[in-house]
């Protein structure tokens, strides 16, 4: 932690990487289980589950709303 309060130019760059990272790992677990979640969805409405494709839907609306706030 000790970097953190030495705003050197390395330090601010060590930070700025560390947070693409976690960016960049976080769109990415987000990106499966979105594909998850359709192939999901897809399945449902295959076999004619009206019930579970209504649910999924809106959990998957859920999830992406919470990315605008």
């Amino acid at each position: 932690m000790q970097w953190i309060q030495d705003p050197s130019r390395n330090n601010v760059d060590n930070l700025n990487n560390v947070r693409r990272d976690i960016s960049r790992h976080l769109r990415n677990k987000k990106k499966a289980y979105t594909k998850t979640k359709i192939k999901e969805l897809e399945t449902n409405s295959k076999i004619k589950n009206i019930k579970d494709l209504y649910r999924g839907i809106n959990d998957l609306r859920m999830v992406t709303s919470l990315e605008i706030l």
